[in-house]
């Protein structure tokens, strides 16, 4: 006879990393990657892309941020705000890089 275990356990035992945390560093870089444009776009001049691209920019990172505050605990949104953030640093470093939409 097998057992079947279903009772919830409550705890703070650490989980492996898991896909959702990948999908907080992808939107970590779209967000900045986004963010680096406008401002680029700004220092342009170019009106209608900032705009757009501040109103993109805005939206993944408000929907990150509400994820994580309403759907983790508190240790794994640590962990979350951790890998978001990292994923921004790697988005400022590619809207750096690329020349997306500006000419010189």
């Amino acid at each position: 006879e097998r057992l079947v275990y279903t009772e919830k356990v409550e705890g703070s035992s650490p989980s492996p990393p898991t896909m959702e945390f990948v999908l907080y560093f992808l939107a970590g870089i779209v967000q900045d990657f986004l963010v680096t444009l406008d401002w680029r776009f700004i220092a342009k001049n170019k009106v209608a892309p900032a705009t757009l691209l501040s109103f993109l920019g805005t939206v993944v990172a408000m929907l990150v941020l509400y994820n994580i505050l309403t759907q983790l605990d508190a240790n794994r949104g640590i962990t979350a705000i951790i890998v978001y953030a990292a994923g921004i640093a790697a988005g400022t470093f590619l809207g750096m890089k690329f020349k997306f939409g500006l000419k010189d």
